[in-house]
């Protein structure tokens, strides 16, 4: 069985197993030391008061996860948001990624955000291609920004644009205030797109 659903503070010990890997083996995270498991919990917890953290689940197990998150302090880029996504690898090529941030991005959309961005340590060719495929266009990459595991990285960023741009814009709605009652059907329209592994 495959599900989309909204992440909650028992998932965390299952999607830091999942990150925890990537923070202490590569550097497709910047993040160098693997939180506690409470420690984790309570960001996705943090998280959910303003943006959607999303898992996808097949057959019991969590099989990756999605989320939005600030992307500057100031007021004035309130409407932006950065997003990421991270799968388990026994479930690369399932189809799992794009669902995930599909449904992030219906969600983020009914929020009211306009940009969301991509910050991708390079090369990532695989992450490239999953942004690109979803509409993504690079606009920037900042080099040797940041050094991990004895390397100086770049960092390319790439921008999708999630609703058009007006005058006096409303700020967006907390996803703790958003009316919950479309996610069901949301989650269960991309939840078709994966394959079962």
């Amino acid at each position: 069985m495959v599900q989309i659903r909204l992440a909650n503070t028992i998932d965390a010990p299952a999607i830091l197993a999942i990150y925890a890997p990537y923070i202490e083996q590569t550097s497709i995270t910047f993040e160098t030391e693997t939180p506690s498991v409470p420690a984790f919990a309570d960001r996705i917890n943090t998280y959910l008061q303003n943006w959607p953290w999303l898992v996808c689940e097949i057959n019991g197990r969590i099989a990756g996860y999605a989320y939005a998150s600030r992307y500057r302090e100031r007021v004035a880029y309130q409407w932006s948001v950065e997003c990421s996504v991270y799968i388990h690898d026994d479930f690369l090529r399932a189809g799992v990624a794009g669902a995930l941030y599909s449904a992030l991005f219906d969600i983020l959309k009914r929020q009211g955000y306009r940009n969301v961005y991509a910050v991708i340590n390079l090369p990532n060719d695989r992450s490239v291609a999953l942004h690109e495929r979803m509409g993504f266009q690079w606009f920037a990459t900042y080099e040797q920004v940041g050094y991990k595991l004895g390397q100086w990285k770049n960092v390319g960023w790439w921008r999708l644009i999630l609703n058009d741009f007006g005058m006096e814009p409303a700020a967006p709605i907390p996803f703790s205030q958003l009316d919950h009652t479309f996610l069901h059907d949301l989650f269960h329209q991309h939840a078709l797109a994966i394959k079962e592994v």
